[in-house]
């Protein structure tokens, strides 16, 4: 796009369809000739399949007053359309900056279109959010967040009735609706007689389900020494509560962090998935002798969780490794309540590591796989509702759930799970490093590593896509000494056998921007573009077999350093 359009799409924003703080804003980026001009009105910020996500600020390009306006009078409309009768949707915001009043402007468009609106009166995690639209009975859910992105960020998701993200075809549709509406169309004088606020009773609520979905067995929890930080986000409000409420009575808490901000003023990266996010946690226990040290991100839904490893130090597990402890333990423990009848799934994405499937197997149980995005796994279980249990899922990205109480990942109750088996090992003499271990020899080893490159704005995004489309017309032959056997492109949905150049039709799960390589010697390499980030992604997993933990401490390195020579081969 020229300069020229550029600036023409600016001035649209000086009409009289904007307040006048935003066409202020707007004519100082155009009169002080700013480069934020070209990026805040380049493009629309996109309304994906799940929202939207994007930096603050005046501008199409920018998450604001009227993007979300535009946004949430799309959606009004297509509630509108699908059903009759009194219609409620559910509202919650994290801790970032501008989310309380995001959150009411949300709420004052959908009570001006006659939508009834349970607003929650604080910060609220967002899998309270996903539980709250089901246990309320609610038409849809929303709620204002970022997850772990930069402070500069704020986005919007949407649920639908059954409590889990938008997938098609209602993605698709809301999405329609919301490119249909015009800024001047939007209906900002809100009705608070449709406002119910809720808040304490309905964490009450929340947390007995997390509770009656996530513990099984009661084995010294009053002797297990926790670390918790919220990391300035949104789980202060339900976590200390849930452990202290299931019998975890030696809980401390990262006191500077359990202060809510939008401004996470103690980390560089509100993060659970980056080791320096945990650093004042892993500090606070060293001084307490810490058994397991856990923090989650902004909203509430990812959880990242540190155990002592062999030497005695504390080491942040990956997501995989949280995941395989968490779902091997609960299936475990489904056996042996004679629960599994072979009805059963769990649930995983295409990026994270095939361990899932060995361990699914292990205790016969489906697993199934969709794309990346907890959604997805939502709506297996609502494609499966009433011919297969769900019993839990997670992705690599640091989120998991237990059971089809929230249908999103929730740190909470995936939290009590990982302190039950803490307690329980701690209890047998072991550790959760130990039991990992175990579970590797019983499965296999797999190591995995994620490869973030970053491109920023609008030449770093055409970066991306031409990295995308070189590696499609020019696939790697060989990885880390081992050749390609198979291709996988979501985009084409199709397979392709390197060895014969057959390619078969993948047409299972839907189209997405995603390349998986497989080598001979069990490699997988996953790429696909963030679709919330400036990033491309590589996912890398290697395995091998162990007998012993002499074994594990043996070939860990090397799968460490194969991870290396992947990201060398394929010059990142």
């Amino acid at each position: 796009m020229s300069e020229l359009s550029t600036l023409d799409k600016a001035k649209l924003w000086l009409g009289a369809a904007f307040d006048e703080e935003t066409k202020a804003a707007v004519q100082t980026l155009i009169d002080s000739n700013s480069p934020d001009l070209e990026d805040s009105f380049y493009r629309e910020l996109e309304f994906g399949t799940g929202g939207m996500r994007g930096v603050m600020g005046v501008g199409t390009n920018r998450l604001n007053k009227y993007t979300l306006g535009q946004a949430t009078q799309g959606l009004a409309n297509y509630l509108h359309q699908q059903f009759s009768g009194e219609i409620k949707v559910a509202i919650a915001y994290d801790v970032r900056n501008n989310s309380k009043e995001f959150g009411k402007i949300v709420a004052d468009v959908l009570t001006a279109n006659g939508i009834k609106v349970l607003l929650f009166k604080e910060h609220r995690p967002t899998p309270e959010l996903s539980f709250t639209v089901r246990d309320k009975k609610c038409n849809a859910g929303i709620v204002l967040t970022a997850s772990h992105n930069p402070p500069e960020y704020n986005g919007y998701k949407v649920y639908w009735n059954d409590g889990a993200q938008i997938v098609p075809p209602d993605d698709e549709n809301i999405i329609r609706e919301v490119y249909a509406t015009k800024f001047e169309d939007i209906k900002f004088n809100g009705n608070d007689d449709l406002i119910e606020w809720i808040g304490e009773d309905q964490d009450d609520v929340y947390i007995d389900a997390c509770m009656e979905h996530s513990l099984y067995q009661n084995v010294g929890r009053d002797n297990l020494n926790i670390v918790f930080t919220s990391i300035h986000g949104t789980t202060y409000t339900t976590v200390p509560k849930a452990l202290k409420k299931a019998g975890f009575t030696k809980l401390d808490l990262v006191q500077e962090q359990m202060i809510p901000s939008g401004n996470f003023p103690t980390v560089a990266s509100p993060n659970p998935e980056e080791p320096a996010a945990l650093s004042m946690a892993m500090d606070l226990a060293r001084i307490t002798n810490a058994d397991i040290v856990i923090g989650t991100d902004p909203d509430g839904d990812r959880l990242g969780i540190a155990v002592r490893n062999l030497e005695g130090e504390m080491q942040l597990l990956n997501g995989n490794q949280t995941n395989t402890i968490l779902t091997y333990y609960i299936l475990d423990q489904w056996k042996k309540a004679g629960k599994i009848t072979g009805k059963e799934f769990i649930g995983s994405t295409i990026v994270t590591s095939d361990v899932f499937f060995d361990v699914a197997e292990k205790f016969g149980v489906d697993c199934k796989v969709g794309l990346t995005g907890f959604k997805w796994i939502g709506k297996m279980i609502r494609d499966f509702e009433d011919q297969e249990k769900f019993i839990c899922g997670g992705e690599e990205s640091f989120g998991f759930m237990t059971g089809d109480f929230v249908r999103d990942k929730d740190s909470c109750g995936s939290i009590l799970t990982a302190c039950e088996i803490a307690a329980w090992c701690k209890a047998n003499g072991t550790t959760v490093y130990e039991y990992m271990i175990d579970i590797y020899k019983e499965v296999g080893l797999y190591y995995e590593g994620l490869i973030n490159v970053v491109r920023k704005g609008r030449t770093g995004a055409e970066e991306i896509t031409q990295m995308m489309s070189d590696f499609r017309s020019n696939p790697p032959k060989a990885i880390a000494g081992s050749s390609v056997a198979e291709l996988k492109d979501f985009k084409e949905q199709t397979s392709l056998n390197a060895a014969t150049g057959e390619k078969s039709v993948m047409d299972d799960i839907p189209k997405s921007n995603v390349l998986i390589f497989y080598t001979q010697d069990g490699t997988k390499v996953c790429v696909r573009p963030s679709g919330t980030e400036p990033k491309i992604k590589f996912y890398v997993s290697v395995k091998d077999s162990i007998s012993s933990k002499e074994d594990f401490v043996a070939k860990l390195p090397k799968l460490e350093e194969k991870i290396a020579k992947v990201k060398q081969d394929l010059n990142l």
